[in-house]
């Protein structure tokens, strides 16, 4: 069984809204219990599983309808799907994007930083899944529930734009993936081949006709086709697997090859590039990407597929994530640093040098596991859509896999769009973490945590969130204009649909 379907009537969006805001909202309160669509996690998990079995009490906590698993995966498989998000094809970026602008005093220590302080954020978002008696699935339900309805909408719509900018990314990088280096007919030869299916393989053009609009639309259609495969967040299981095998193959590729280069070549400049105000803005841009690699914006949607006790179980694949999790996207970050100085890519594979078979495994290693690590952070959406319209029962039945087909296939050809259109992977990254990341993963978790627990909270904790509450805000304002001012500075070199 994978859904929950529960024989209460739909609701509209606004009723859900008003119902989030019961406790806070007493004109709703009558609402809650008959209409809401709510039922309790014991109900839930009779249609999957028996609680004793899972050594589990019987605590009943209120759960929204959903039409997509829940409770249903361990602790370690939610902790790789965190780690499947922080060393997705992104790590590749990091040494031109993180390190370049920083150096390495400010790159070091603000990569460090930035993983305890997400950690602390992310535990206190974490601790608030079951506050008020409610099990919150969704970013916005908890929102919701803690400040009213007009919350609800607004960390909707800022959870929306976070996870619509990583999807574009995910595509540009993909797409990257495939044009980062063209098959010459001469190569071929050398190789005693003139085999298509291995042309194809390497997916190399010596005519120039594979331009990466060309590549981000494939990767569009890949990614597609694999979100109608795989109904849910929980169905992904064997995949995490596999995605971790393809995120080791690039990362210990680009590793090996960067110190083949670091090696060989002469001693690097690693002096901070830029002047004035320009260093001044890219400096800040660098510090969203720092706060961007660590932070999905969407974690008490992955904590709804943990098995209970989910604030207990949470921690652990937090912890996880953060210790084990983070030792490959160091590795890969400062070794191509190191290797390349100044002159570092925002695409580290692109700056490697060594045999072509090699550099194209990591590169179609990195084009495949980023299709995985899409559909992580696009499974809100699609919750929200098979839920809303109620896909429900069987994943191949008529009715289901059609509106998979038009519904996720029109969201990332949306997606797959964008991308092409503006083919700037670094402005993506920090624009993403000023407008939307910041304020999901610091700003609001801290307030949030400050607004539930103000009675049990002593003044000292009280005004360490408040300072982190206004100094991620002065952060995200400062990161905002850097990032916009990012992307003014690159349309003037680029333009739309560039094969950059």
């Amino acid at each position: 069984m994978g859904y929950i379907k529960l024989g209460l009537p739909k609701q509209s969006d606004e009723d859900i809204t008003a119902l989030l805001g019961s406790d806070h909202h007493p004109q709703f309160d009558n609402t809650c219990r008959s209409s809401a669509g709510i039922m309790t996690l014991s109900a839930v998990e009779n249609g999957f599983r028996s609680p004793k079995a899972a050594g589990e009490d019987s605590q009943n906590v209120d759960v929204p309808e959903t039409a997509h698993q829940i409770s249903r995966d361990s602790w370690f498989q939610v902790g790789f799907v965190l780690t499947t998000g922080i060393n997705s094809a992104y790590v590749l970026g990091y040494s031109g994007t993180i390190m370049v602008p920083l150096g390495w005093v400010g790159g070091v220590v603000g990569l460090i930083a930035a993983t305890a302080i997400s950690l602390y954020a992310n535990a206190l978002v974490a601790k608030l899944h079951e506050f008020g008696g409610r099990r919150h699935i969704r970013y916005r339900d908890l929102a919701g529930f803690t400040y009213g309805r007009e919350a609800y909408s607004l960390t909707w719509a800022l959870q929306y734009v976070n996870l619509f900018m990583i999807n574009t990314g995910f595509i540009i990088l993909a797409g990257s993936a495939l044009k980062c280096y063209e098959f010459k007919q001469g190569l071929l030869r050398n190789l005693g081949t003139s085999n298509p299916l291995q042309a194809a393989y390497f997916l190399y053009r010596d005519d120039g006709l594979l331009k990466l609009p060309y590549c981000i639309a494939i990767a569009g259609i890949v990614c597609g086709m694999f979100a109608i495969g795989i109904p849910h967040l929980s169905a992904l299981r064997l995949w995490l697997a596999v995605s971790t095998f393809f995120s080791l193959v690039y990362i210990v590729i680009a590793i090996a090859l960067s110190v083949r280069d670091g090696v060989r070549s002469p001693p690097r400049d690693y002096s901070i590039p830029g002047h004035g105000i320009s260093k001044v803005f890219t400096t800040i841009g660098a510090a969203a990407n720092l706060v961007f690699a660590f932070n999905t914006g969407m974690l008490p949607e992955i904590q709804a597929t943990i098995r209970k006790p989910v604030v207990g179980n949470m921690m652990k694949a937090l912890y996880f994530q953060f210790t084990v999790g983070v030792l490959p996207m160091y590795a890969v970050t400062f070794v191509g640093y190191w290797a390349y100085g100044t002159s570092t890519t925002t695409y580290l594979l692109s700056s490697v040098s060594g045999p072509v078979w090699v550099k194209t495994f990591a590169n179609v290693s990195a084009f495949l596991q980023t299709v995985i690590a899409l559909h992580i952070f696009a499974s809100p959406m699609y919750e929200y859509l098979d839920t809303r319209y109620g896909i429900t029962g069987s994943a191949l039945a008529p009715r289901n896999f059609g509106f998979r087909v038009m519904v996720r296939g029109g969201y990332l050809a949306l997606n797959t769009f964008v991308a092409a259109l503006l083919p700037f992977l670094g402005d993506f990254m920090s624009l993403t973490g000023a407008f939307s990341t910041l304020p999901l993963a610091f700003i609001l978790a801290n307030h949030m945590y400050l607004t539930a627990k103000k009675n049990k909270l002593i003044l000292a904790q009280k005004l360490w969130h408040w300072l982190n509450v206004c100094f991620f805000g002065l952060m995200a304002v400062a990161a905002g204009i850097a990032s916009l001012r990012l992307i003014a500075v690159d349309s003037k070199t680029y333009h739309v649909f560039a094969d950059l």
